[in-house]
């Protein structure tokens, strides 16, 4: 998969060192995989739930963080849209929209 935004996961990183290993791990498996359906992806992320208007939201670090994605299956491209910390993640009110 092609992953754009791969910056945010770096400048994320370099605030919250105790996630980065998490997120180094994330973004390897996603780049390495080739997905062309949800039932991929849950296959390389058993945690990961659809969220709709395909967003994707990955727990991240046991569940401490959550990264949502935009991933479109046909040109193999994955958008980051959030990283953030479970308790920022529950101020969204429709992760399906951001």
């Amino acid at each position: 998969m092609r992953i754009i935004t791969h910056k945010a996961i770096v400048q994320y990183a370099e605030l919250h060192s105790d996630v980065k290993l998490a997120l180094d791990e994330w973004y390897i498996k996603a780049e390495q995989s080739q997905w062309n359906c949800f039932a991929d992806v849950k296959q390389t992320f058993n945690s990961v739930d659809n969220v709709g208007n395909k967003r994707y939201v990955f727990n991240i670090k046991g569940n401490s963080y959550r990264l949502i994605a935009l991933i479109i299956f046909v040109p193999k491209i994955v958008y980051i849209r959030f990283i953030g910390t479970h308790s920022e993640y529950d101020k969204i009110k429709d992760c399906s929209k951001i």
